[in-house]
This record gives C-alpha cells, sequence and structure tokens, in this order.
C-alpha cells in the first residue's frame, strides 16, 4: 500500500451535512489517476450497499455475507453496512406487521450497526429523520475504519464515502423542499376555494 500524501493533504475536511465540494464521480477519478493500481481497483468495491446487485441478479444482495475484497476497510465496511440493514429491514417489519421483513436473521454484531437500526426505525416516526440517523452512525463508522493514518488508502476510501453521503443529504434537501411546495400548494389552493365559496 502507498502512502497518499500529496492527495490526502490537500484534501478539503468534509461535516455531515454541508455542500459536498465536489462530486464523489469527480474525487473517484481524481483518486484513481494518483493511486497505485491495486488501489485504485478498489475504488469499484466502495458503495454505500454492502454487495450492489449486479446486472441479472435479483433478491437483497445483502442477504449473503459479500465476498472478501482483501482490503480490511472495506470488508468490514461492507459487513456494517449488511448487520444494519438487515436490521433495519427486521424492525420495519416488526414495526409494519409485517412478516419475513429481512431476508436472513440479522446479525448482531457490529452491535453500533444493529444499534443504529433500532434508533433509527424503532425511536423516529418521519422516514427523512430515520435516513439521516442512518447516515450519521455511517459517517462515524467510516471515521473509525479510517483510522490514524492520514495519508495512506483508507482515507482515500473513507473521503470518497463521506461524499457519497453528502450527495445522499443534498438529495434529502431536495425532497423536503419539494414536500414543502406541494403542502403549500394544498394550502393555497384549499385557502382560495374557501375565499370564492361554493360554485354556483
Amino acid at each position: 500500500m502507498g502512502s497518499y500524501y500529496y492527495l490526502t493533504s490537500q484534501l478539503p475536511y468534509l461535516i455531515y451535512g454541508q455542500t459536498p465540494p465536489m462530486s464523489s464521480a469527480a474525487f473517484k477519478t481524481l483518486a484513481e489517476s494518483l493511486m497505485e493500481e491495486s488501489d485504485a481497483d478498489l475504488m469499484d468495491h466502495l458503495y454505500l450497499d454492502p454487495d450492489p446487485v449486479r446486472a441479472g441478479e435479483e433478491g437483497p444482495s445483502y442477504a449473503d455475507h459479500a465476498h472478501s475484497t482483501g482490503c480490511e476497510f472495506i470488508d468490514r465496511w461492507r459487513d456494517w453496512e449488511r448487520t444494519l440493514r438487515l436490521n433495519a429491514a427486521r424492525h420495519r417489519a416488526i414495526k409494519t406487521k409485517r412478516e419475513n421483513g429481512a431476508p436472513v436473521e440479522p446479525p448482531v454484531f457490529p452491535a453500533d450497526a444493529a444499534s443504529a437500526a433500532v434508533k433509527a426505525v424503532v425511536g423516529t416516526e418521519s422516514p427523512l429523520d430515520a435516513e439521516i440517523l442512518i447516515d450519521k452512525a455511517r459517517w462515524n463508522t467510516i471515521e473509525v475504519l479510517a483510522g490514524n493514518d492520514y495519508f495512506d488508502r483508507n482515507t482515500v476510501f473513507a473521503y470518497y464515502l463521506k461524499l457519497v453521503l453528502l450527495e445522499r443529504k443534498a438529495s434529502f434537501k431536495t425532497e423536503e423542499g419539494f414536500a414543502e411546495y406541494k403542502s403549500l400548494y394544498a394550502s393555497i389552493l384549499e385557502s382560495a376555494q374557501h375565499s370564492v365559496g361554493e360554485p354556483k
């Protein structure tokens, strides 16, 4: 594994909720051009989904353990995300009184992933609040997994995943704004109808 001092030392610091300083796609292209080939190849295994569904495949891709990439950061991240998703599916099923909510028995480790799923699903009423809570838990986990060597490939991988999360957060704002627009539109329409009165 190489040292990526010149890449990582110039990256803007990221805070959850901020506007992304660049797109995840642009950063991936930049990083791959500066990394060793074996490390650059691993960028293709970085997703929020622990093992994305490929063309022609069906069903939840996280029902089974993802194949090891040989990179501890990525493998631990996918295990964490898998635990989160399976526990969230289980608790959503319980909350909505549906059967077979999780495709397999949810693992209890990593414990913080299972706990985050419970807090998000059971402890919140708003789907948006639940997604934000989950993404904050993801953010914290990414920072822990990255470790303290700020110039190695893990820092690059973590930065990419954080940019993906910031893009998700930006999309939440768009959805929230559209929901507010629909609510305001309905309110104005209702007020207008009352002011005009019943049709003659």
